[in-house]
């Protein structure tokens, strides 16, 4: 008992002392550790996000792989290409880039939602680097469209697809210029240029903006396109064309294009100057195919070639894509300028010849 009490006195004693050399606590309230609620979700920042593209359009992205029979044994296949397509109707057309199904003997589409077929193929088009496949399937998931949009430098875009099979894969970028002619080996078609990583396997896929639209078919990478060492230079194929050579592909089999055979220049406004007008829009023609339907139509170099069926011709690019669409064998009016003066040439449509 005694212990006990000295015990106490001890204490309340060795308190006393602290009191009195530490004047702050004999104020000091007491406190408890902050046990406030969260704040509600409403008060928080929005989160940016794109999920809501992601499950509009992944759905309608499947994974290709192209399938070729051994050399040794003809009952053998084995898969020695892989990419990306795009389901981009309910009765089964997947658009795809040619270099990947190009060589192969049979093609097989993943769908996300488990499924495998067999897919038929349509058409191959080398210089657009397109292809069109069809597989024979109900319900199936259909790339959103939207004919109104525009794509511009610095939209937000989002690159999906299977790249190394690692599984469908989305990465981000925004589209860092349009019109990027001149980058491929297939053609002299226009391209998206993204710094969304593009890699082995993304061939194909879509690029869509930010509603889960197509923006474009995927098609390299500036590393895969050149070999050389870069990052944030890809490149894809505008719906527009993807969707006017899908036409041609499902209708035909093939991409029939006009031909006239002349090679030109734009005209610039010194150029229009030295010809003495004003406010000219066109190409100066710079050389002929000897053989060519231009040249058969009495065309000379240094005309200006201002309208091609009664359209104004507004640079070379307008040409080659006016042209292209023209039908083999038709007569087609062009009004030229030669020496100031204006004529007009009949002109009867050649067709582009593939390798």
């Amino acid at each position: 008992m005694g212990f006990f009490v000295r015990s106490v006195v001890m204490g309340l004693l060795a308190a006393a002392v602290l009191l009195f050399a530490v004047p702050e606590l004999r104020h000091a309230p007491a406190s408890f550790p902050n046990l406030s609620l969260p704040k509600p979700e409403a008060a928080l920042p929005a989160i940016d996000s794109y999920s809501y593209a992601v499950r509009r359009a992944s759905p309608a992205v499947v994974n290709i792989y192209s399938r070729r029979y051994d050399g040794s044994n003809r009952l053998l296949l084995s898969t020695e290409g892989l990419g990306s397509g795009v389901i981009m109707s309910e009765k089964g057309y997947i658009v795809t880039n040619n270099h990947v199904v190009e060589q192969a003997d049979q093609v097989v589409v993943a769908l996300q939602d488990g499924r495998i077929f067999t897919a038929q193929l349509l058409g191959t088009d080398w210089r657009t680097d397109l292809a069109v496949l069809r597989i024979q399937a109900d319900n199936l998931p259909v790339i959103p469209v939207n004919n109104d949009y525009a794509p511009s430098i610095g939209d937000v875009v989002l690159a999906i697809g299977n790249p190394y099979n690692l599984g469908q894969t989305t990465t981000y970028g925004i589209i860092s210029a349009t019109g990027r002619s001149g980058l491929s080996a297939y053609g002299r078609q226009d391209f998206l240029q993204t710094d969304a990583a593009i890699n082995n396997g993304n061939s194909g896929g879509a690029l869509v903006n930010t509603r889960g639209e197509l923006v474009g078919i995927n098609t390299a990478s500036f590393q895969q396109a050149y070999d050389v060492d870069t990052y944030g230079i890809s490149f894809a194929i505008p719906y527009q064309l993807t969707i006017k050579i899908m036409q041609k592909l499902i209708a035909d089999g093939r991409v029939i294009r006009g031909y006239i055979g002349i090679d030109g220049q734009d005209v610039t406004p010194v150029m229009s100057h030295l010809y003495g007008v004003e406010d000219v829009s066109g190409i100066v023609v710079m050389g002929m195919d000897p053989n060519g339907p231009a040249f058969n139509a009495g065309f000379k170099v240094q005309d200006l070639l201002l309208e091609i069926n009664g359209k104004p011709v507004m640079g070379k690019r307008d040409v080659l894509d006016m042209v292209t669409e023209l039908r083999p064998g038709s007569t087609v009016p062009m009004k030229i300028l030669r020496s100031g003066q204006p004529m007009t040439l009949n002109v009867v449509i050649g067709q582009v010849q593939d390798p």
